[in-house]
């Protein structure tokens, strides 16, 4: 039996949530005040869990998991739109390093992913649906 090796779009698609999930934990404990203690680890985990099952739910080829991408790729297009909109516009803010690192990963993949997600190809490679009648 040979198995088909699975299409880049997915594996892209898949890694960029992993990776999300790695930052949110990562950034989250970075920027957790010292000592570190349970709840804001806590919250930093339980934010990276829903990007990686998200990313599960891609790999599994689920319909609603590829709506929730496109979703989440365009709220994040135009959340950072609007920031960088903020910033030129010289209003006085300051944002946590954490939002200026994801963004930098964010905004380019989302870019990037979100015109592939709503593809035809895209349509064909997510049939799943979550449950089954």
């Amino acid at each position: 039996m040979q198995t088909r090796p699975t299409p880049t779009g997915i594996l892209v698609s898949v890694l960029f949530f992993a990776v999300c999930g790695l930052l949110e934990l990562g950034l989250g404990v970075l920027e957790a005040p010292r000592p570190l203690q349970f709840w804001p680890v806590w919250e930093a985990l339980g934010r990276a869990i829903l990007y990686w099952l998200l990313a599960a739910g891609l790999w599994h080829r689920f319909a609603l998991c590829r709506h929730v991408a496109i979703v989440y790729c365009l709220a994040t297009l135009v959340t950072y739109a609007v920031v960088l909109g903020l910033a030129l516009g010289q209003a006085p803010l300051q944002f946590p390093d954490s939002v200026v690192v994801s963004s930098l990963f964010q905004v380019p993949s989302c870019s990037l992913l979100f015109p592939y997600l709503r593809s035809g190809e895209a349509t064909l490679l997510f049939p799943r649906a979550l449950f089954r009648p």
